[in-house]
C-alpha cells in the first residue's frame, strides 16, 4: 500500500470567540457580586422602620367666623430612629393640618441631623390666618367646638438621606400621615398619642 494515499489526521477546529456567550457571563457574575454586597451590608445594617408619632397637640387663638378660621396649632412630632448604624438627614420638612378633607394650616420645621438609636422631638407651629371655610367645614368645625376638643389631620412631608459609615444615600421623600388627632380646646384634657403612618 503506498503511505502516500494514507489520508492525513484531520487538525481539531479551534471554536470562534462566542462574545455574546462571554458578555452574558460577565453580566451573570456582576449580578450575582452587586446581590452578595447588598446582601452582607443588609446583614451588618439590618435596617429598622423609623416609628413617628404626635406625642401633643394643642390650639390656641381659636376664632371662627361664618365662612373663615383664625387659630394657632401645637403639635409635638415623635421620631423614632432604632437604627444601629443608620443615621439620617432632615434636609426639609413641610407640615400641614387639616379638617376632614380640608387643608388649613401649613408650616416648615429646621432641617436636622438624627443619629442612630435616638428619639428627636420636633416641634411645630400652625398658624391658620384668616382661612377660607367650606359651609360644611365652617357647621362641623362650629359642633365640634362645642364638645371640647376637635378631630384633625397632621401631615409631614420630608427629603431625607441615609448615613452609615462615610456612606451616604441619594434624597428620598418621606410622607408621613397622622389621623385621627384629637385636640382638646381645655390645655386640663390630656391628649391621646397618635401613630403616624410612613411611606418612603
Amino acid at each position: 500500500m503506498n503511505p502516500r494515499s494514507q489520508p492525513n489526521p484531520q487538525q481539531p477546529q479551534q471554536r470562534p470567540f462566542n462574545l455574546v456567550r462571554c458578555t452574558a457571563i460577565v453580566l451573570i457574575a456582576l449580578i450575582v457580586l452587586v446581590g452578595l454586597t447588598v446582601l452582607i451590608a443588609w446583614l451588618v445594617i439590618r435596617p429598622k422602620h423609623l416609628l413617628f408619632s404626635i406625642e401633643n397637640g394643642s390650639v390656641s387663638n381659636f376664632n371662627q367666623s361664618d365662612t373663615h378660621l383664625n387659630s394657632t396649632f401645637y403639635f409635638t412630632i415623635r421620631a423614632d430612629n432604632p437604627n444601629r448604624r443608620l443615621s439620617i438627614y432632615y434636609d426639609s420638612i413641610k407640615t400641614s393640618v387639616a379638617y376632614e378633607d380640608q387643608p388649613i394650616a401649613f408650616s416648615t420645621i429646621q432641617p436636622f441631623f438624627q443619629p442612630h438609636r435616638n428619639v428627636t422631638r420636633i416641634q411645630t407651629n400652625l398658624v391658620a390666618s384668616n382661612v377660607p371655610l367650606t359651609p360644611g367645614s365652617a357647621r362641623d368645625i362650629r359642633l365640634e367646638k362645642g364638645t371640647g376638643e376637635i378631630e384633625l389631620y397632621v401631615y409631614v412631608w420630608a427629603r431625607i438621606r441615609f448615613k452609615v459609615g462615610v456612606w451616604k444615600s441619594n434624597e428620598r421623600k418621606l410622607r408621613l400621615a397622622c389621623s385621627p388627632v384629637m385636640v382638646h380646646f381645655s390645655p386640663t384634657q390630656h391628649f391621646e398619642r397618635t401613630i403616624c403612618e410612613a411611606g418612603l
